[in-house]
């Protein structure tokens, strides 16, 4: 990515058993599958609106 872009970096926390499939659907939108996986990604609304979905689940690292 280049310098100038803001990254965010977004890891997987929770389990997802027991979580709404819609949530399921977002956290798989990150690119996140298995517990403590850690993501890249660049700050945008759209990536921000998915972490608010899924904020009990996620930890973000700016």
């Amino acid at each position: 990515m280049a310098n100038n872009e803001k990254t965010v970096r977004v890891r997987l926390v929770k389990g997802l058993r027991g979580v709404q499939n819609r949530h399921r659907l977002s956290v798989k939108a990150l690119g996140l599958g298995k517990l403590n996986d850690v993501r890249e990604l660049k700050d945008s609304p759209q990536v921000r609106g998915l972490i608010n979905t899924v904020y009990y689940l996620v930890r973000v690292e700016e």
